[in-house]
């Protein structure tokens, strides 16, 4: 690989600790860092208002025990990723409504981080840094200034403006942010474009999906709770909100068809709990389920969806599902956007409710096990492997572009 980037110190901010349950493309994006690159992951400083509301918490507590220098705040992951506490407390200051305030006290708070990081830079004699940012556009925006990178990247994984907390001084502050640094990527080809209304040097470079526990296995049993259903089953994993999925085509679907089943596995929030969809028989709800128990239920459906909403929250997201449904070889029907624009030539793309009962039932009749193999290939190209090497790639390009060669 040409562009392969070796033998740098990376600085990773952003919005989730290390610690953090969940999963976190900048995390895995840290471990493809650090196979070639030494990488220093910052978790967010521990804000006060957050002190106040969770004190209680062990992770609370351990921030306070590391803040106090009780406990060590720079450890060792693995070979070339380490990990860094925040050894100060940051003011919160989301609720102001002043821009003009915010930004002065926002500069207060970087200042604060990037007195706490720089010794732990020095510690590990980091040198001419490469400083990737994800998505943190606050905490992270005067931090070109003030830890003087090599270089200064902006990752945009999600369109963060459309949601309240961030839309208050986001939508002045995230297009500086991204014109301040050296380039841009993003994981899908709306919020590349996005970022290229402000910098010109803005790449889409994909995403990466942990798609090992998805292996296709026909010779396995659906689980119990779904096991004794008769006729299709046409399914949805993944957490049931409403500002984010259309409860009117899951009722159109299973009112139009009602010899199908429609199994939605994941936990509910309060819209979906009190939704007619509780009425209609052939909709089955599982509840939340372990993560190692998703591909079985994959694995019994007959045609995947993901029934999304088109709204500002959703039109950029890269849907990881998708990849997981693909890489278990299913059919899937899913709302067109731009973001799903990648996968067209392998998901059937519905534009209405209507749309998702000719496609179901055209995915239904049309599956083949050559279909199948199509499906998993494609999803399999999905690696974080190959999302950091068009990262390099964008790097390679805006360097390039530097020395006039």
């Amino acid at each position: 690989m040409s562009n392969m980037i070796r033998n740098r110190d990376i600085v990773v901010i952003g919005q989730q600790p290390w610690d953090t349950e969940i999963g976190s493309n900048c995390k895995n994006i840290a471990l493809e860092f650090s196979k070639n690159n030494r990488v220093l992951y910052i978790n967010s400083p521990l804000d006060r208002i957050t002190l106040y509301r969770n004190k209680q918490d062990p992770k609370i507590k351990k921030r306070q025990d590391m803040i106090q220098g009780k406990e060590e705040n720079l450890i060792l992951i693995q070979d070339n990723l380490w990990n860094f506490y925040p050894d100060c407390m940051v003011e919160s200051i989301n609720w102001i409504g002043s821009t003009k305030v915010f930004n002065f006290l926002n500069l207060r708070n970087n200042k604060i981080l990037s007195r706490s990081i720089l010794p732990a830079l020095d510690r590990l004699n980091f040198k001419d840094i490469i400083l990737f940012n994800d998505n943190e556009m606050f905490k992270g925006f005067f931090l070109n200034k003030l830890l003087k990178p090599a270089l200064s990247i902006y990752y945009s994984r999600d369109y963060m403006v459309a949601v309240d907390y961030w839309k208050k001084h986001g939508q002045e502050l995230e297009p500086k942010l991204i014109a301040s640094n050296d380039l841009c990527v993003a994981n899908s080809t709306f919020l590349a474009d996005y970022c290229k209304q402000f910098n010109p040097h803005s790449y889409y470079v994909g995403q990466g999906c942990d798609l090992d526990i998805f292996v296709e296995d026909t010779e396995k049993q659906a689980p119990l709770d779904i096991r004794a259903l008769k006729g299709p089953v046409i399914g949805y994993v993944g957490a049931l909100q409403s500002i984010r999925l259309d409860i009117e085509i899951l009722s159109h679907l299973a009112l139009a068809r009602p010899d199908w089943n429609i199994v939605l596995v994941g936990p509910e929030d309060e819209v979906f709990k009190s939704s007619v969809l509780h009425e209609i028989p052939n909709i089955i709800f599982t509840g939340i389920k372990p993560i190692a128990d998703l591909p079985d239920y994959i694995n019994a459906f007959d045609v995947c969806i993901n029934p999304q909403l088109v709204n500002e929250v959703t039109i950029g997201n890269y849907p990881r599902k998708i990849d997981e449904y693909l890489a278990m070889g299913k059919p899937v029907v899913a709302t067109a956007t731009k973001a799903m624009e990648t996968f067209s030539d392998f998901v059937y793309l519905a534009e209405s409710k209507a749309d998702y009962v000719n496609l179901v039932a055209l995915a239904l009749e049309n599956d083949t096990q050559e279909l199948h193999q199509a499906r998993r290939g494609f999803a399999l190209q999905h690696t974080w492997e190959n999302s950091v090497a068009e990262i390099y790639n964008a790097i390679g390009s805006v360097q390039k572009e530097r020395s006039g060669k």
